[in-house]
């Protein structure tokens, strides 16, 4: 490979790793952490170290589509000018919208921003950030005066208690876990970390306490907290009487909230409710760690200033080891929120509802239009359109139709809006079906721009490779549009350096230190020193030395708010929005899996990142299992009155009573019917207008398939024949979960119709079954290389998938070993991948417990697992302990 490495960030969570990628002399390339970033020091996660496996054109919308014919760019983007344009004269600014992504670059959010609000004239811009972090946004601009995340990541490490509430830290920001873990390991067992979370997830396997707190009820938890620390030492009164308001006003609130009182509401025990409460209270370092397990709530904002008030109180803020961190779900979320992405704000941190930011901005731009008020949030956008209201869309880098909630009324809306334009990378996703102009956008690998983190540091996205097609930047596209709408003069941008300039120069525009965003430094920054510049945390101000040291808010008292004090809210105690029903019993929380992102349009064509997990599954207690009669790997349905879906039962302790988990990735590319937003209820926080992603209820039942199956195929197929079927990229070729509720009796031609094998081809079929049984399997020979396998029996399969899947990809695989499902006396069943950079699995893990490895450090030495990018140590050492519990019992009970 080549030594002349490009050093870019990775594009998923909102860490914000560096990446140093080596490009090859035949275009291969190496992906490895960047030692020299501060947010990663050469850490990656399994996703971010699998990047070169999604480099690939497989899939790409590589030309513009106009009616889903190709087109070229010019007749495209005259298109889309012309009806954007007819639109706004006929109906007005507010009869279009823009729905945009913590996917893209800074400089494409920008602008898009400027494009719809300053000249366009409305507010109807909004971004799939509202999903996941927008309660944050509103709870910092409540408590300090601006969108400000005060501390740094370094916090994590230098705090004496760290608490995690409703974050899944070790698979949703697994670098930060990573950097978590190695300072307990450095510091002997410091920070001590708490994990308020109603599901024992990997995060908790470093928990030193777990709070399996009922949902929704965190703002109980805190206000007791704050009711504590109001009565306790810890309660700073010079900061509070000198920096803050509110004081009287939010303990008013708490009042009633005594550790029985708490205890009853969030169903955690007393002893561990007085545990936390004395562990916060004498440790002055705590920083509390929250991301969507607090944010996507209807009481979401409520929840953010629950726990930043104790941290106000306290004085726990902006300080070494010291205040509340939110860990921002998308790569780009914090870009889109400093140059206005969300509907209710205005570029560089500044408000829509104030009029001199209303003019400042106006005169920066030279623009013709500032609307006077917020636009659509990104639910009621899109209800907008359902209505007819909204009659020109223009979604980039996302995917609604899966994402947002009561999504099958968001394919309705599409359905019948008249103009629907969509930039994406890939050609088919469950939106793009409706859109009447498809314009390529360039993926990572291929974009240059700039991306911010959740600890404020800006960092370079450089392109690794030619576009593929005539794949575009997105802030290319929206330019030429406005410059074909009549607003030619204000976006002649020569390339991403100089939209970066113009934004950096806007945040220091008549700022005089009145706003915290402030990147003016770099209004002058050459497109040469732009191409090369290292990241930075904000603020860097005009006048300005870069800094090497980590920049905090806050420490000195002075905040953003009118009064320059901040704001301790009162946060009166709100439970779920949703309502337990006679059938709709369980309370539905989704989330992310540690290996795939998103809706898997980057993830789902890496087969490394299929090992781990590889089809959609809900997480069921044994208790609400066995009532149900919920068999553990057979298939349940959840449904309420918005949609349903069919899944695969994970049935697990670590999931409480009365609750179920989906994970939110897969969609109609990757699955039958597991689209789960279609059953969260588009039911908004008041303020944020955050979706509850995490509190709908939903009725479970068990369903009973004639036949369940596994198959391995070499091409993707188009239509598969099952009631039930889950998608997965394997080494040469696809996997698939199936399950039917018909009886079939002619199963070679039924295998045929599977693995997409025709009747006239003459590839050679190896096959067994057992009529009483149930079971059929059959491998498909053709030119030598086995061309696929089907697997079917009554009850679940249980063959050995991780081992078909490695005999798969060996073109000299022998037929009749692999005909068996079972590898023989002289091949081992890795069991499920845990390690997926070492290709190390479960069963490996155990065979090394039984030979005497008792902790991480011994199974890395003795199996490599937990070796490379580490997120896969926690599920390690929680296999330890099952097997070395395993391994005691028997002695125990002699």
């Amino acid at each position: 490979m080549s030594d002349c490495a490009i050093k870019t960030t990775c594009p998923y969570c909102g860490t914000g790793c560096g990446v140093s990628a080596s490009i090859g002399a035949q275009g291969g390339v190496e992906i490895a952490g960047d030692p020299d970033h501060p947010a990663n020091h050469g850490r990656l996660c399994v996703k971010g170290a699998a990047l070169a496996q999604t480099l690939g054109d497989e899939g790409r919308l590589l030309h513009p589509r106009i009616g889903g014919a190709r087109a070229s760019w010019s007749d495209a983007l005259d298109h889309v000018a012309r009806r954007f344009r007819q639109t706004v004269e006929r109906y007005g600014p507010d009869s279009v919208a823009f729905y945009v992504s913590g996917q893209i670059l800074t400089e494409d959010y920008y602008v898009a921003n400027k494009l719809m609000k300053g000249f366009i004239g409305s507010a109807n811009i909004d971004t799939n950030s509202r999903l996941c972090m927008s309660s944050s946004v509103a709870g910092h601009r409540r408590a300090f005066g601006a969108d400000i995340v005060p501390g740094v990541y370094e916090d994590l490490e230098t705090a004496d208690l760290v608490v995690l509430v409703g974050s899944n830290l070790a698979w949703c920001h697994p670098v930060l876990f990573q950097r978590l873990a190695a300072a307990r390991e450095k510091r002997g067992g410091k920070p001590v970390v708490v994990n308020i979370d109603p599901r024992r997830t990997a995060t908790s396997e470093i928990a030193d306490l777990h709070l399996a707190i009922e949902p929704g009820a965190d703002v109980a938890l805190f206000l007791g907290l704050l009711r504590r620390l109001a009565k306790s030492p810890a309660l700073d009164r010079a900061f509070v009487d000198e920096h803050t308001d509110g004081l009287d006003q939010a303990l008013a609130a708490a009042l009633p909230w005594t550790p029985g009182a708490v205890a009853r509401r969030t169903g955690l025990a007393l002893a561990d409710v007085e545990r936390f409460f004395d562990l916060v209270v004498s440790t002055d370092r705590t920083v509390t760690v929250y991301s969507q397990g607090v944010n996507q709530s209807s009481a979401g904002v409520d929840k953010v200033n629950a726990i930043i008030n104790c941290h106000l109180v306290a004085g726990r803020i902006g300080k070494p080891g010291r205040g509340p961190f939110s860990a921002t779900g998308q790569p780009n979320a914090m870009g889109g929120r400093e140059v206005g992405g969300l509907a209710n704000q205005l570029a560089a941190h500044m408000e829509i509802d104030k009029p001199e930011h209303r003019a400042l901005v106006q005169e920066f731009w030279a623009a013709p239009h500032i609307p006077t008020s917020a636009g659509l949030k990104a639910v009621d956008m899109f209800r907008a359109i359902g209505e007819g209201r909204i009659k020109a869309v223009w979604i980039m880098g996302t995917n609604p139709v899966d994402s947002l909630p009561d999504a099958d009324r968001v394919a309705a809306a599409l359905s019948i809006c008249p103009f629907v334009v969509v930039s994406d990378v890939v050609e088919r996703t469950d939106t793009s079906e409706f859109a009447h102009v498809l314009l390529p956008a360039q993926a990572w690998g291929e974009k240059d721009g700039m991306v911010t983190n959740s600890e404020r540091c800006i960092s370079r996205q450089r392109a690794l490779r030619a576009p593929a097609g005539e794949a575009m930047p997105d802030w290319w596209a929206m330019a030429a549009v406005a410059r074909r709408m009549g607003f030619a003069r204000a976006f002649d941008y020569s390339g991403p350096a100089a939209v970066f300039r113009e934004h950096a120069a806007l945040s220091g525009y008549r700022n005089r230190g009145l706003r915290g965003f402030d990147i003016s430094a770099l209004a002058n920054v050459s497109d040469s020193d732009y191409r090369a510049m290292l990241p930075f945390q904000w603020p860097w101000r005009v006048g300005e030395a870069a800094s090497a040291t980590p920049r905090r808010f806050f420490a000195d008292g002075h905040f953003f708010t009118d009064s320059g004090r901040a704001r301790i809210v009162a946060t009166p105690f709100r439970g779920l929005a949703g309502r337990r029903g006679e059938r709709c019993e369980f309370v539905f929380n989704t989330g992310r899996v540690r290996d795939q992102w998103h809706t898997m349009t980057r993830t789902g064509v890496a087969a490394r990142l299929s090992q781990h997990i590889a089809e959609p599954f809900a997480e069921i207690n044994p208790a609400d299992a066995a009532r149900l009669g919920v068999r553990p790997a057979g298939l349940v349905r959840l449904a309420n009155g918005r949609g349903a879906v069919t899944l695969r039962a994970l049935v697990t302790d670590r999931q409480r009573e009365g609750s179920v988990f989906a994970p939110i990735h897969w969609n109609d590319q990757f699955a039958s019917n597991a689209r789960i937003d279609t059953l969260v209820a588009p039911v908004l926080d008041p303020v944020s207008g955050q979706p509850e992603s995490k509190g709908a209820y939903v009725e479970m039942t068990a369903l009973h398939p004639r036949w369940f199956g596994f198959a391995l195929v070499r091409e993707k197929p188009r239509v598969i024949e099952a009631d039930y079927w889950a998608l997965g990229r394997a080494d040469g070729g696809w996997r698939l979960e199936l399950a039917g509720f018909d009886a079939v009796e002619d199963w070679e031609s039924r295998a045929r119709d599977l693995l997409g094998i025709g009747e006239s081809d003459d590839a050679f079929v190896l096959s067994a079954r057992d009529a009483r049984g149930g079971s059929y399997r059959c491998v498909i020979v053709r030119d030598g290389v086995i061309a696929g396998a089907l697997y079917v029996a009554r009850e679940p399969i249980a063959v050995a998938r991780a081992w078909l899947c490695e005999l798969f990809a060996d073109p000299a695989a022998d037929p009749a070993i692999m005909l068996a499902g079972r590898p023989g006396a002289a091949a081992s069943d890795p069991g499920q991948k845990i390690c997926v950079c070492f290709n190390v699995g479960a069963n490996a893990i155990r065979d090394a417990v039984d030979g005497g490895c008792r902790d991480l450090a011994a199974i890395g030495e003795a199996t490599t697992a937990g070796t490379g990018c580490g997120s896969c140590r926690p599920e390690i050492g929680r296999l330890v302990k099952q097997r070395l519990a395993e391994i005691t019992l028997p002695a125990a009970a002699e």
